[in-house]
């Protein structure tokens, strides 16, 4: 449970943050105007680093002992976020920014007694220590410079960071690291929080501030993991662990040196600037490099136990054949729209029917369902579950005290409370229905349940792909539900890998997922009608916050009944 705390801290203080700091940005100084080699069109706040920063260096001051090493991490942290900032403020140029870089690098390193002691390939050699130390330096410094390189898309730094992030938290809950992955798991929940808010066309970019640190914080976890936490991962998983950045760095390094241009100046060689110039759109291109980086997370975690060589020559051969497919393409100018076919785009196969029954049968009835559907879950499930914490009674208690007062005043507090309960009370609810099974060991209650979240995720599908696109406002599909899409189709691959006890991981990431997203397109999409899902999320609330505190016994079990139903 202290996991689950974690990431949804970190996810809540960036939530939070973020939007704060975007209206502080135009008096700060800190908004990245558009100019030749940017993509966007208007003014952007570059400030969504210091949700990332915070929202993953708060849980770790409140949830874990702070031996040294963390220490020194979150002192270069700190560094990382100022030097970031004032780049951000001032444009200071590269000389600047390698010197914040040394000075979060080498205390971490030095005073950390933090580097890399086994090396791919040469894996019997023991370098002396100031070696391993200046080589440290070097990898760490280098993979801030990757990260912060690849900032050029709307979310990809950011995603690619996930996935990297992901990665490395499997392997940690593997090894049986709890510092290493409370760390990692805490900078998910930070760049998650970001990238709801950063997703295209974003609102807010990372910055330096947050570009720098999240170079900073895969390089830190990747060594910290492949050199310290589980000693049997071989040294070379480290590199497709941090995947594409890595490559596209040194691809542009070769570029630069190759046309005798200045290496630290600003260019159009990254592969997300040349797959725009074959003729993607901002999506399509965000949403190829996350295939390829994911390709390359997948190969680091599937190889992590073979000999380096394997592992260098998997990285390698997936870099080389997209390079070759991507030169083929730029050598032939060809362009993406001369197929005629957009990547992702779907065939409309209802223009024969009825106007007014396709409104119906595809409109209006998949949100009439999921208004239904969504607060019979949060409900139900509460009353199913046979044990609730009392932690769980505590903050479910805390959460329905604005719920409460947001429905006695009259002066409305916003929408932040009630997105803020509904959010808590999906999670906490898939949670315990993941982790409580008990209930479930019956033959029909896993039919009942996946048809339960096969209907939700169909009626999502349905509501988002005809979608009238007449309001201001409503949910779009972006590069990021790509992304979470590929984590949920990961999370069944990877179950079998995990020591978790009663905890069904593909049920509480498939459920969390089908939730979040039917809950996210009611509230965007929401017209005058009863606010259903406000009243079920502050019930459940109620009801989790009695049953966790035990403040009254009612001993009511529900299965039994249901078995007499449905058996």
């Amino acid at each position: 449970m202290q996991y689950l705390y974690v990431i949804a801290a970190a996810t809540i203080i960036s939530l939070v943050l973020v939007p704060f700091m975007m209206n502080q940005a135009e008096r700060l100084g800190m908004v990245d105007h558009p100019s030749g080699r940017r993509v966007h069109d208007e003014p952007i706040p570059r400030v969504g680093g210091w949700g990332i920063v915070f929202g993953t260096l708060i849980p770790l001051f409140a949830m874990t002992t702070l031996t040294p090493l963390l220490g020194m991490f979150i002192y270069g942290s700190l560094i990382l976020l100022l030097f970031g900032a004032l780049d951000d403020r001032y444009e200071m140029g590269p000389k600047m920014k390698f010197v914040g870089q040394f000075l979060a690098a080498v205390p971490l390193v030095v005073f950390g007694d933090f580097y890399i002691s086994q090396f791919p390939v040469f894996a019997e050699w023991q370098p002396p220590v100031f070696v391993a130390m200046g080589t440290t330096i070097v990898c760490l410094v280098a993979m801030i410079n990757a990260t912060n390189q690849s900032d050029g898309l709307d979310g990809l730094a950011g995603g690619e960071s996930l996935l990297t992030l992901a990665g490395i938290a499997l392997l940690a809950y593997m090894a049986d690291n709890s510092a290493l992955l409370i760390v990692a798991l805490a900078a998910v929940g930070g760049v998650l929080g970001f990238l709801r808010y950063n997703t295209h066309p974003a609102r807010v970019f990372m910055g330096d501030s947050g570009a720098q640190f999240l170079g900073f914080v895969v390089g830190f976890l990747a060594i910290w993991l492949t050199q310290y936490a589980d000693p049997d991962l071989s040294p070379a998983a480290m590199l497709p662990l941090l995947g594409l950045p890595v490559f596209d760095f040194f691809l542009v390094l070769y570029v630069r040196l190759r046309n005798k241009q200045p290496i630290f100046k600003a260019s159009k060689h990254h592969i997300h600037h040349r797959l725009l110039d074959r003729g993607f759109v901002h999506k399509e291109t965000v949403t190829i490099i996350y295939v390829l980086h994911a390709a390359m997370v997948l190969a680091g975690l599937m190889l992590r136990h073979e000999h380096d060589l394997v592992i260098l020559a998997a990285y390698a051969g997936i870099c080389v054949v997209f390079l070759m497919l991507l030169t083929s393409a730029e050598q032939r100018n060809w362009q993406a729209t001369d197929t005629g076919w957009q990547f992702g785009k779907l065939i409309d196969m209802t223009g024969d029917i009825d106007q007014t029954l396709r409104k119906k049968l595809l409109v209006m009835f998949p949100r009439r369902a999921l208004e239904f559907l969504i607060p019979v879950y949060l409900i139900g499930v509460t009353l199913l579950i046979d044990n609730i914490d009392r932690d769980y009674g505590l903050v479910a208690l805390i959460l329905l005290l604005p719920v409460v007062m947001q429905s006695l005043m009259r002066r409305s507090l916003g929408a932040t409370p009630r997105r803020l309960a509904v959010y808590t009370v999906t999670v906490f609810v898939v949670y315990l229905c993941a982790w409580d099974r008990s209930g479930w060991q019956r033959d029909w209650a896993p039919v009942f349940e996946m048809v339960f979240y096969v209907a939700v995720a169909f009626c999502v599908a349905v509501a988002i792909r005809f979608s009238p696109r007449r309001r201001k406002e409503e949910f779009r599909v972006t590069s990021l539900d790509y992304l979470l899409l590929f984590v949920v189709m990961c999370s069944f691959f990877f179950a079998d890998f995990l020591p978790v006890g009663r905890f069904s991981v593909p049920i509480f990431i498939v459920a969390l997922v089908v939730m979040l997203y039917g809950i996210e397109l009611l509230m965007v999409e929401r017209k005058r009608r009863a606010d259903w899902l406000g009243k079920a999320s502050g019930l459940a609330l109620l009801i989790i916050a009695w049953r966790g505190l035990d403040l009254v016994r009612l001993d009511v079990y529900v299965m039994p009944v249901l078995d007499r139903l449905l058996g």
